[in-house]
């Protein structure tokens, strides 16, 4: 038997109703021309070999339009599928604006993929060029797009930021010292511009990978739930330590930003002293960092009452044994639920996590409900409202064999985390993660895609899913020879969480 509760709680909405995401920072560019929008990591040099960039709304804004201007001359047409790898660095916010300028979709990738992961998503969605930079750290990306793009067909252009790039890569360095904005062809569409798809992001699902696609509309919704929650006042300023490859890394991210058209700081990775650096400079406003940093990295650096953090679960189950929050500032959990959705919510006077309630949460939109949950026959948490994804990408693929987020007959998306209903207080506690998924550092793996990435290595090596304490799970690998299994799957374009599963243990360190 489905349950659901009956309440819904009501409130203004938190932007512009059917606008698009460039249409919302245009809105903040006119109002704030000469007021700082992005700020880079103050450690880039280190990772990018690049310095850092700070940057004002008309310079932010000149950048986007000259990036989307050079996309439409290469010929690049209306709804092409543009793939994005990038640190979060001041560059991951202006292509993604960008290609959304352009009318193109937008498919923000995580850092870690590598060779295998990239050409099993991008062959599914059919991108047609690949924006990157020329290094992160150690590995040069700019390399690994083109070895993608080689065996993509549909593939035509890779384009970089940076130094020493290919001859056949396309170079974007110059958009930033465009004096002037760029004519981009305007595109048309029919219908409401907020209801096309804006973003296409991946979940890791029982059957694969699935590619998740979003509207304008449903990216703002889910902004909204974590804008409306942290009480965010306009202009404020935010330091995000979460990059934009995720749902939850844009809701909690980008979105707060364009509704508020303040100053958006960017952490990349997780450096300690760097974000402490970064922390004490930020006077106010909101601070995005994952939930299972919060204890050891937010009451120690952050104070002041006029501050909110922000803290992403991706493991929600962890909340339900999290401490109370003994800072002074105001904390928001934000339980992330893969790629379907995500729950927001402010912590009472008892610091404690709030409870989930069963039926409508979070606060109403223009298009009704944010989000409203159930728990299913089985004992799942499903998900419906104006953030859940109602469509497979692309079109026609829940017809074919690709994996795709399925809806119930009743518009509900089953989440896959089990839950436990109190029936007093008609709310309910996430208990388990999805059956058969591994979750370690904010990436999800399937047990039979590890297992078939180290056979190819080696067929008499293992690796398992262990308890990771904050991680929620960590991986662990045994062979013969692990430093050559490690190797292997290194060259075989493997994810480094799945390669670091083989080192050697006198060197063990967080993957």
């Amino acid at each position: 038997m489905i349950l659901r509760g009956d309440k819904e709680e009501t409130a203004r909405p938190a932007g512009p109703s059917g606008a698009t995401l460039d249409e919302m920072f245009r809105r903040a560019g006119v109002q704030s021309a000469n007021a700082l929008a992005l700020i880079d990591p103050p450690n880039r040099q280190d990772f990018t070999g690049h310095a850092p960039r700070h940057l004002t709304y008309a310079q932010a804004d000149r950048a986007i339009s000259a990036l989307a201007a050079k996309l439409c001359r290469l010929g690049l047409q209306t709804d092409t599928v543009v793939a994005i790898q990038l640190p979060n660095t001041v560059e991951s916010v202006i292509t993604l604006l960008a290609v959304l300028r352009a009318g193109m979709i937008a498919v923000p990738l995580p850092l870690l993929w590598r060779a295998h992961d990239l050409k099993t998503a991008l062959s599914n969605v059919g991108a047609k060029a690949i924006i990157t930079t020329s290094r992160v750290g150690a590995v040069d990306h700019a390399e690994l797009a083109m070895q993608v793009a080689a065996e993509l067909f549909p593939i035509r252009f890779v384009c970089a930021y940076g130094n020493d790039l290919p001859d056949s890569v396309v170079p974007l360095d110059d958009i930033f010292t465009a004096e002037q904005s760029s004519i981009v062809p305007r595109s048309i569409r029919v219908g409401n511009a907020a209801d096309h798809v804006a973003v296409v992001t991946f979940d890791v699902t029982n059957d694969g990978l699935a590619a998740v696609a979003r509207s304008h509309a449903q990216l703002m919704a889910g902004g909204s739930s974590v804008f409306l929650e942290a009480g965010a006042a306009r202009n404020a300023n935010i330091l995000s330590a979460i990059p934009l490859s995720s749902f939850a890394g844009l809701a909690a991210s980008l979105m707060p930003w364009l509704l508020e058209g303040g100053t958006l700081s960017l952490h990349h990775g997780f450096q300690p002293a760097t974000f402490f650096a970064q922390c004490q400079q930020h006077f106010g406003g909101m601070v995005v960092l994952p939930g299972p940093a919060l204890a050891a990295i937010g009451s120690a650096y952050l104070s002041g009452a006029n501050t909110t953090i922000v803290a992403l679960w991706r493991s929600p189950e962890q909340l339900a044994s999290a401490s109370g929050w003994r800072g002074e500032c105001s904390l928001v959990d934000v339980a992330c639920f893969g790629e379907v959705g995500l729950i927001a919510a402010q912590r009472g006077d008892d610091r404690l996590p709030a409870e989930i309630p069963l039926g409508f949460i979070g606060r109403q939109n223009p298009a009704g409900s944010v989000l409203e949950t159930m728990r299913g026959k089985h004992g799942t948490l499903g998900l419906r409202g104006a953030m859940v994804p109602a469509h497979a990408f692309p079109p026609g693929a829940e017809y074919g064999d690709a994996a795709t987020l399925t809806m119930d007959d009743a518009g509900f998306v089953d989440t896959g985390y089990t839950c436990k209903l109190d029936v007093a207080s008609q709310s309910l506690t996430v208990t388990g993660p999805p059956g058969g998924i591994a979750a370690i550092g904010g990436y999800r793996f399937r047990p039979a895609d590890l297992e078939a990435q180290v056979g190819m290595a080696d067929a008499a090596a293992t690796i398992v899913a262990l308890p990771g304490g904050i991680m929620a799970q960590r991986l662990a690998g045994s062979a013969l020879d692990p430093a050559a299994v490690r190797s292997i799957l290194q060259q075989n374009g493997g994810n480094p969480l799945v390669a670091e599963a083989f080192r050697p243990r006198g060197n063990a360190h967080a993957a």
